[in-house]
């Protein structure tokens, strides 16, 4: 990979050039190339981490998020407020990294399909899901069969259903 020349931060072309072949580049851009879109959506098409490097603005960008989360579910660390309570940004992350329940806002953590698509491929995040959520069979049993040890997060009640202690034992 070719060094990036900070001398040219402000270079639209030359930044635009480097972060087709490495999109964390971005991290090195100047601030004014970090907050344009074009630039910011080539970085995160090239490599959706990159996310972490755009400006707050463009963090609240729809398009911008979704390429990156729906690639890689946990940048939407990154997102701002608004984007982690986007239920389709969330929705696309979560059928792919379960984890990012946890950045998810308090809505999300109360959706069935949202919670379900998390625990399906991550049980240990019904954790961070809603407590009438937890209290949900169909999403307690998916969680279990990912990973039995979502069985510490259930309610007594549910400690004590027949088929959960089946998937248990």
């Amino acid at each position: 990979m070719d060094e990036f020349d900070v001398d040219q931060a402000d270079n639209k072309e030359y930044v635009l050039n480097m972060i087709k072949k490495d999109g964390k580049l971005l991290d090195f851009a100047s601030a004014r190339l970090q907050d344009d879109e074009e630039v910011v959506m080539e970085a995160v098409k090239q490599n959706p981490i990159s996310l972490e490097f755009a400006s707050k603005r463009l963090k609240n960008n729809e398009k911008i998020v979704m390429e990156s989360v729906s690639r890689v579910g946990w940048t939407a660390c990154y997102a701002s407020e608004k984007l982690r309570a986007n239920r389709e940004i969330m929705l696309s992350g979560l059928k792919i990294d379960g984890q990012i329940l946890y950045y998810a806002s308090k809505e999300i953590r109360d959706d069935k399909e949202a919670v379900l698509s998390a625990v399906t491929n991550k049980g240990l995040i019904l954790k961070y899901a809603s407590n009438r959520l937890r209290q949900d069979k169909e999403i307690v049993l998916a969680a279990i069969k990912q990973d039995k040890r979502a069985y510490l997060f259930l309610s007594k009640e549910l400690k004590q259903d027949e088929d959960i202690k089946k998937l248990i034992s």
